[in-house]
């Protein structure tokens, strides 16, 4: 059973719930084949394990295809502002530690107007789980490129091709010192269960990076790491304690080099004793960001999913209320009627 110190302040439910009793009357309208169907039913399949009465889980969305989510799940939510679910969820998640708090995002909500909220939340460590949507384009505007598109990109913004460098979530949230930040792939099941677990049990805030497909506007920018045939040479599983190696017959392997890299190698050459084993629990971040420069953003080759980090420190909202409850102890609780009616007060003609 696992356990959820996150959620330590949230009421449980007085009944056992299911995954249908987290589904909304409404009409799910993605595309047909759209990769967020998959990433919904995982998660309304997940909430169950949590325990949590369905009054005291809530869902924030920005502004996006990913952002209809709080329509289709029988939670609380909102579906807020362009960029700023980051900045509404902190807010909650300071007055209502009874909450369990999720925001859904994706790469152009996220990583363009919503850029500072989410370092700032993520830098901060609020207790939030960021579930953010990455499709490498803009898709509800119908196919602009957007800040996770690989440079060359050709759109009906770029029609000559991105000139842009792509932003890569995982080293920008690590760089932001991030206290939990994970990849996962919207049709790998088992997986993207296993990450929303351990984003669940963490307390502070949690980015999950979800390759999602977007098969109208950018269909099959991540089948190298779903096709049968390819993923297992070029993707690679992160797992505590073990060595990371993949390829079809775990042939290759992640090493240290002498100047103190880390890169690719033959494991028939070198030896699995040679090979670095995952540790997401490192505290210093070096490993983990050195993992997430290792993949190719044309090819795709040397793709890691999983978990790069999970660490703790004292979440944001814990030590607000912390700091009040200290304020209350020394100096009494505050009269606000005496704060409006004083010194500090101006009159307006």
């Amino acid at each position: 059973m696992t356990d959820y110190p996150a959620l330590s302040l949230v009421p449980k439910s007085d009944i056992e719930l299911k995954a249908k009793d987290f589904k909304s009357d409404q009409e799910v309208r993605w595309c047909p084949g759209c990769g967020d169907y998959s990433i919904l039913s995982n998660v309304q399949g997940f909430l169950p394990e949590l325990g949590l009465a369905k009054e005291n889980v809530v869902f924030i969305s920005g502004i996006g295809c990913s952002s209809r989510f709080p329509y289709y799940m029988n939670t609380f939510g909102m579906h807020s502002i362009h960029g700023r679910a980051p900045a509404i969820s902190t807010g909650l998640a300071v007055s209502r530690p009874d909450l369990s708090i999720w925001v859904v995002t994706g790469d152009g909500d996220a990583l363009s107007i919503g850029g500072n909220h989410l370092i700032h939340a993520l830098r901060r460590n609020v207790n939030l789980k960021i579930l953010m949507f990455n499709n490498r384009i803009y898709g509800l505007t119908k196919g602009q490129y957007s800040p996770t598109s690989e440079q060359g990109k050709v759109t009906k913004s770029t029609p000559e091709g991105s000139l842009d460098y792509a932003f890569n979530p995982v080293s920008l949230a690590l760089g932001a010192e991030a206290t939990f930040v994970a990849r996962t792939i919207d049709s790998d099941r088992k997986h993207m269960t296993e990450v929303l677990r351990r984003a669940a049990a963490h307390e502070g805030a949690a980015l999950v990076e979800i390759y999602q497909n977007c098969n109208i506007f950018n269909d099959g920018a991540w089948e190298p790491l779903k096709d049968n045939d390819t993923r297992d040479d070029v993707m690679m599983r992160l797992e505590d304690g073990e060595p990371i190696r993949f390829g079809r017959d775990g042939e290759k392997g992640i090493i240290r080099t002498p100047e103190g890299h880390i890169q690719v190698a033959e494991v028939a050459k070198v030896g699995e004793d040679a090979l670095i084993r995952h540790d997401s629990h490192a505290k210093d971040p070096g490993l983990a960001f050195a993992l997430s420069r290792l993949s190719n953003p044309r090819t795709l080759e040397n793709t890691p999913i999983g978990v790069f980090r999970d660490i703790d420190r004292p979440s944001y909202d814990r030590l607000a209320r912390q700091q009040i409850e200290d304020v209350i102890e020394k100096k009494g609780r505050g009269d606000l009627q005496s704060l409006i009616n004083g010194n500090d007060t101006w009159n307006v003609n």
